[in-house]
């Protein structure tokens, strides 16, 4: 318990340097794949719900982004990314846009012209979020594995000098 409660106080110490950091104007950007998808008896479904750790994993992203001062939700056109997003979507009255996953340029398109308003959570998939990433500038090369769901990339801008910090929630 007191290691969780550290992870968390560290979490949110990270959080907010990452956050005050930013040039005015410019949203902090916070990046996960969706969480865990239910396993469907060994038959492939090509738009599964989340497992139950999934569901678990996507109340806890609620709760890690709760005063991070997300304005506006990402998803793509799947349920995993809808459900992963619906807790903090709820949690903030947001409604989350969807953006086709194989339209990432619009994503990003719209992530670079985002200016003030709040910060901004995008939930896609193992190939869209490095892709993403790339796009909005950021030289280090991220790879998410098949069974990796607890990555969580924040992005933050002061004026022409971007960072990422690359950390993990449960």
């Amino acid at each position: 318990m007191l290691h969780r409660t550290v992870k968390a106080v560290v979490l949110a110490l990270l959080l907010t340097s990452s956050v005050a950091a930013q040039a005015p104007g410019r949203p902090t950007i916070f990046l996960v794949r969706h969480a865990e998808r239910a396993d469907s008896g060994g038959m492939s479904t090509a738009d599964p719900d989340l497992s139950e750790a999934g569901r678990r994993r996507a109340e806890s992203l609620a709760g890690v982004l709760k005063d991070a001062g997300v304005k506006a939700i990402f998803v793509t056109e799947f349920k995993r990314t809808q459900q992963t997003a619906a807790p903090l979507a709820q949690q903030e009255s947001i409604t989350p846009a969807t953006i086709n996953a194989d339209r990432t340029v619009d994503l990003v398109a719209k992530l670079k012209a985002a200016e003030g308003g709040g910060n901004i959570l995008v939930v896609g998939h193992s190939n869209t979020v490095p892709e993403v990433i790339k796009s909005l500038g950021i030289a280090t090369s991220v790879t998410i594995g098949d069974n990796d769901f607890d990555n969580l990339f924040v992005i933050t801008q002061n004026g022409t000098v971007k960072r990422l910090v690359h950390l993990h929630y449960r």
